[in-house]
């Protein structure tokens, strides 16, 4: 029938994360080997305890050598666990080390391409090029700031000043005179005689 989903996407897990994983595996199960071996010898501890209050030595010894063999073998444990440790570290920085190095990699290719569309002798000549634009332009403005007279410089001072004043959009000033406002008059209250003061007191 073939593949209804189209392409199978590409696995992001390298070998490198494999082995770490298989590493981590092992040292999880040595710490679950060492956990195991410690309560036995803990539990073999009491027995031998035991056997001597019962008065049994022999046994008790016996039991004590096995003892010191499980003993032996935690220490051998705990080694072994200490180098799958070391190693999953040196795996781990080993792979940043590969990723950092890729990066300068993909840096110095991206240099590369700039520098070959932004070459030396082209640098060199686009300043040679700004150089003379800016040397031609000074020549120029002295040509021009000597090839006038002081008449010229004048008349472009009043040009300058017309179109100055072309740009104010100010109102017309009105060419009739304005009418005058005359004034109002005030009403004069008549003044009171004598003889209505003597009437009124």
């Amino acid at each position: 029938m073939g593949n209804l989903f189209g392409r199978k996407k590409q696995s992001r897990v390298t070998e490198q994360d494999k082995a770490v994983l298989q590493l981590k595996q092992q040292r999880d199960k040595l710490k679950q080997y060492q956990r195991r071996i410690t309560q036995q010898l803990e539990r073999e501890r009491e027995i031998a305890r035991q056997l001597l209050r019962d008065g049994r030595k022999e046994r008790a010894k016996l039991l004590l050598k096995k003892k010191r063999y499980r003993e032996q073998l935690l220490d051998k444990t705990e080694n072994q666990i200490t180098s799958l440790e070391t190693m999953v570290q040196n795996i781990e920085f080993t792979q940043i080390e590969m990723k950092v190095v890729e990066g300068l990699q993909i840096g110095n290719e991206c240099l590369k391409k700039m520098h070959q569309v932004m070459s030396i002798e082209e640098v060199e000549r686009i300043l040679e090029e700004t150089q003379e634009a800016v040397e031609y332009q000074r020549q120029i403005d002295e040509l021009l700031a000597g090839s006038f007279t002081q008449e010229d410089e004048d008349a472009i001072l009043e040009e300058l000043n017309a179109i100055t004043q072309e740009q104010i959009d100010l109102p017309e000033v009105p060419s009739e005179p304005l009418p005058e406002k005359k004034p109002e008059k005030v009403p004069v209250k008549a003044r009171p005689q004598q003889g209505d003061l003597v009437a009124a007191s």
